[in-house]
């Protein structure tokens, strides 16, 4: 399996091994496999009598082809969900909460998150990679939220990964603060910065734009913009479908809260490798470019609100990148053009490539508000007595809204309710029950570093405290 950029298609192909530890591509695109794999229904079947461990192993192998030695990466997926780290054999249970609708828990990682099942092989395999090529690495990353605690849990105590995150002072829940501020292991540097979570992300890819630096440093993602996360994510989109279906083959639309938009473009892959999904739909909040997009054919960059549900507080999605490439046939020139036209107009349209977008490719969008999520928050505890997080509301109020549909929906879970205590509260009148490693969290000690918004800040302190 060979990878290209999606502004430059030309260029040599690049290994799973060369992608995983580069993060962006020299051009400043994201990197995509050549081809999708092809998963025919008598496959999917006998992927069925498959525990996860086995399923995410014959998935993730198709992307990493002959970069690593098969035993060699079945042994880093099987400590990767293991059951020290994941808290159910299922690793991905689907429950049942209506006749059509079904919630794939996917946070019974260590840091109760969605993001834990593409981090943990994410840090793994990193490990092993660097340890293989003698090399060290320093992660610079952006978070609105769970991304930032989840990498940290997959990369702490790693000696050859530091890890440098940059996070809004204001916008996170008093939780996702804490739980980030207090891994205090030498090798992780958690930044703060005013400002919204699009700037940190913005200040990451000027960073990984000096050459120089990022060469000297060693400066790499694991934010959804590494393939290495996207293609372990694809792994539960299988997994949820055919827990959810009575034969394969039968229609499915899935339904995922959507922030940066990389969680919905694994399903948009897994459904390119042929898994009979019907509609991909993207739930937002009150932060509605992908909603505007889908429903309009403009994307635009607006102004962030902060909302409720934080992860979701974005006002352009860096993943977006690798749908547009494939909607434009792979044209790599266009798509370059595109995604520069964006940064400097803030705003594209791509009304002409809504019919393809929607119909074609099957994406469709719907929005919440803070009420639409206090209200489903309350139904979902009313009729299941299951507490959800104000994300996961986001999509289970899009799904309620179509509860007489005959296509049975997966909703994704994105996060445990604790974590958004405040929320939850004001929604049921009292917390959910915390697991006992997070009990008295905010309590514990915390380090931030507080530093002004500007690169060449983040490249002085990386210069400071990174020994290479």
């Amino acid at each position: 399996m060979n990878y290209i950029s999606t502004r430059d298609k030309q260029a040599t192909p690049y290994t799973f091994s060369e992608v995983l530890l580069s993060g962006l591509a020299k051009d400043g695109g994201l990197f995509v496999p050549e081809i999708y794999p092809y998963i025919d229904f008598e496959t999917l079947r006998q992927y069925k009598e498959l525990t996860y461990s086995q399923l995410a192993f014959t998935i993730i192998e198709m992307f990493v082809g002959n970069s690593i030695p098969k035993d060699d990466l079945k042994t880093i997926i099987n400590k990767s969900y293991s059951h020290n780290t994941f808290k159910d054999k299922a690793v991905t249970p689907t429950k049942q909460l209506y006749k059509n609708i079904f919630l794939q828990d996917l946070s019974l990682g260590p840091s109760l998150a969605f993001k834990d099942l593409a981090m943990q092989f994410l840090g793994n395999i990193m490990e092993y990679e660097l340890e293989r090529q003698d090399k060290t690495m320093t992660i610079l990353g952006a978070s609105s939220g769970d991304t930032v605690s989840a990498a940290e849990e997959a990369m702490k105590s790693k000696s050859r990964i530091n890890v440098v995150m940059l996070t809004p002072k204001l916008g996170m829940s008093d939780f996702q603060k804490a739980q980030a501020g207090s891994i205090l292991e030498d090798n992780i540097f958690n930044l703060s910065i005013d400002g919204p979570f699009d700037q940190c992300q913005d200040l990451v890819k000027e960073v990984n734009n000096d050459l120089e630096f990022k060469h000297t440093y060693h400066i790499s993602a694991v934010n959804s913009i590494n393939w290495g996360r996207i293609c372990a994510q694809i792994v539960y989109y299988i997994n949820g479908y055919l827990s959810s279906v009575n034969e394969v083959g039968e229609p499915l639309d899935v339904i995922v809260p959507s922030g940066n938009f990389g969680n919905i473009l694994a399903g948009y892959i897994a459904k390119q490798m042929g898994l009979p999904l019907r509609k991909l739909i993207v739930a937002t909040n009150e932060n509605k470019v992908l909603d505007t997009l889908f429903k309009t054919g403009l994307y635009k960059q607006e102004a962030v609100t902060t909302t409720s549900s934080p992860s979701m507080d974005i006002s352009k999605a860096s993943n977006f990148e690798r749908l547009l490439f494939d909607c434009l046939d792979r044209d790599a020139k266009k798509c370059s053009q595109l995604m520069k036209e964006f940064q400097n107009k803030k705003q594209i349209d791509l009304s002409n490539l809504n019919n393809q977008l929607t119909h074609n490719v099957g994406f469709q969008s719907d929005s919440s508000t803070h009420i639409d999520r206090i209200t489903c928050i309350k139904t979902i505890y009313k009729d299941t007595k299951l507490m959800i997080d104000p994300h996961t509301a986001a999509g289970l109020h899009v799904a309620l809204k179509n509860k007489d549909s005959d296509i049975p929906m997966l909703c994704m879970e994105t996060a445990k309710a604790t974590k958004f205590e405040n929320t939850i509260k004001e929604a049921l009148g009292k917390a959910p029950k915390r697991p006992k490693q997070f009990k008295n969290l905010e309590s514990k000690k915390q380090r931030f570093y507080h530093i002004n918004a500007d690169a060449s800040s983040i490249k002085t302190f990386i210069k400071e405290n990174i020994n290479i």
